[in-house]
């Protein structure tokens, strides 16, 4: 089975729809027509005019259109009409979704860690990151690397798509791997939906969003320290007046999302989840003062290609004792109640405490950001681990 990476419909290969070429230059076919389909899908009106799909038995790389006999190679979802690049379909990989809590920092996490794969990540573990559409590579440009590399302006808040409807970046991971007699490669397909926090935090969610939650093969939490009451005391200065702003919203509890997305998911799967789960603590660097010196958290990650399992092991101890710590064990527990698989992580994006709406002078610095990512593809055997 494929899930389309837009709207997250499962469908078989052989259900994949293409759309005709059209006419172009001198050759002819067939005539442009509103798309209905992808307008409702991607809620523009009046719809984009464009020529028609259509389907065929036994669909490969290429059909020919049964009205103006022209040969296509454009694949699209048969659902909403997207096209489905063809690096995608050849590899279909996993889906991991990303949710969090309102002010969890997601788009933040989501700029810097795909400034990070496409550059210092990616040739530490021989991997390239490749955007899957046009429409990706726009996004990424306009809404996350040129407001915070380009004018080093601290990401606004992410709106809820059901007023401002948003497209995934959808992304090709691919790896070479090292073997005894030959590599190989593997892919991992890293569909990033910008979720805001008051999507996710209603019982009755949209229905993109539960399509989304249902087709991911691994999640990742995003839960923001500074609203954790009894975090606020390891808390100094600036990051004192930034934490604790949500106390007053009932509906943004960082426990809270993790339970209603637990839900969704162990309607898919029940009983204990199989899914990876990795939950990460974001803006650790505003707590790591309070921390221990011996603490793993202070400790960066040496770049060695694999996952190291010892200090996995030890920022996952860490971050357990820093939950129980902050009067938030209930996490902790109720995550071990509910998933077969789930590890701890502390992480931040920006690498050092923001200067009002801007990015410290000393620029980004991001500090394991990657962790939950490699664990993962730990856990797809897309990387080994290894004991120091």
């Amino acid at each position: 089975m494929i899930t389309c990476p837009y709207c997250f419909t499962k469908l078989a290969p052989n259900r994949i729809a293409f759309r005709c070429l059209g006419t172009s230059g001198k050759t002819k076919g067939c005539e442009a027509k509103p798309d209905q389909e992808l307008g409702d899908f991607r809620g523009v009106a009046p719809p984009p005019a464009l020529p028609p799909v259509f389907s065929v038995r036994k669909p490969g790389r290429r059909a020919t259109c049964p009205t103006c006999s022209r040969e296509s190679g454009v694949r699209v979802c048969p659902s909403c009409h997207s096209r489905l690049p063809a690096e995608y379909c050849a590899n279909p990989g996993k889906i991991v979704a990303l949710v969090g809590a309102k002010h969890a920092g997601k788009s933040t996490f989501i700029a810097v860690l795909i400034h990070e794969l496409m550059n210092r990540v990616g040739e530490e573990l021989n991997a390239s990151l490749v955007a899957c559409d046009d429409r990706t590579i726009e996004r990424y440009k306009q809404d996350f690397a040129r407001p915070l590399y380009g004018e080093r302006k601290l990401l606004v808040a992410t709106q809820s798509a059901g007023t401002t409807p948003r497209d995934p970046l959808v992304y090709l991971f691919t790896r070479t791997i090292p073997g005894r007699l030959r590599s190989r490669t593997a892919s991992l397909t890293l569909v990033l939906f910008d979720t805001a926090g008051e999507d996710l935090r209603q019982r009755e969610m949209s229905e993109l969003h539960l399509r989304y939650l249902d087709a991911a093969d691994a999640v990742i939490f995003l839960l923001d320290p500074l609203e954790l009451p009894g975090a606020q005391a390891a808390l100094s200065g600036g990051a004192r007046e930034r934490g604790g702003t949500l106390a007053n919203d009932l509906l943004s509890d960082q426990m809270d999302v993790v339970v209603r997305v637990t839900e969704l998911l162990r309607k898919r799967d029940g009983g204990r989840l199989a899914i990876p789960a990795a939950v990460a603590l974001s803006k650790i660097d505003e707590l790591r003062e309070s921390m221990e010196r011996q603490s793993a958290l202070h400790r960066a990650r040496d770049p060695i290609g694999a996952l190291d399992l010892d200090d996995r092991e030890a920022v996952d101890e860490q971050v357990r004792a820093l939950l129980h710590q902050w009067q938030a064990g209930q996490i902790d527990r109720y995550l071990g109640q509910q998933y077969n698989d789930y590890a701890l992580f502390g992480l931040s994006a920006l690498g050092a405490v923001p200067e009002g709406e801007t990015v410290a002078r000393s620029g980004i610095r991001p500090y394991r950001i990657e962790d939950p990512l490699l664990w993962l593809l730990y856990r797809f055997k897309m990387l080994n681990g290894v004991r120091r």
